[in-house]
């Protein structure tokens, strides 16, 4: 499982040109579910991502989790995530789970993370979307479970 987490000033999800869901100061979540991932695994990178202190405390260290500053959560599916570019020029996916068990994996990512009191807004698996942000920093990470 990969998670690319972005800590963010906003983010948001459209798709068909209509606003789907948006977060305020938070993480943008990108979830790309790989064949053999668990619900083990999931549960893992959830508690890792909401638990991960890359938020700046009084003294501009990053020492808080998205628990300690109320942040939210925008959390999307993101297959290309599982993509292998190291050969050719056309990336191959063949390391992505199918999309059932991925859809599965996912939802329980959102059910998971919701569970930890974080508000969530999400994608749409499987549609087009145009995901909007303002990058805090610049800080990413990139999550493997």
């Amino acid at each position: 499982m990969k998670c690319l987490i972005q800590r963010v000033k906003n983010a948001s999800c459209t798709i068909d040109n209509k606003l789907y869901s948006s977060i305020d100061k938070g993480i943008l979540a990108l979830v790309g579910i790989e064949k053999g991932d668990t619900r083990e695994q999931v549960e893992w990178v959830a508690q890792k991502v909401v638990n991960l202190r890359i938020f700046e405390d009084e003294n501009g260290k990053m020492n808080k989790s998205l628990k300690d500053v109320n942040g939210e959560m925008l959390i999307v599916s993101q297959f290309t995530l599982c993509g292998n570019c190291k050969k050719g020029t056309r990336p191959s996916f063949d390391k992505s789970e199918k999309p059932e068990l991925a859809n599965e994996l996912y939802e329980e990512f959102v059910t998971i993370v919701k569970g930890l009191d974080i508000q969530v807004g999400t994608g749409k698996f499987g549609a087009m979307m145009e995901i909007s942000l303002i990058n805090d920093g610049p800080v990413t990470f990139m999550v493997e479970k």
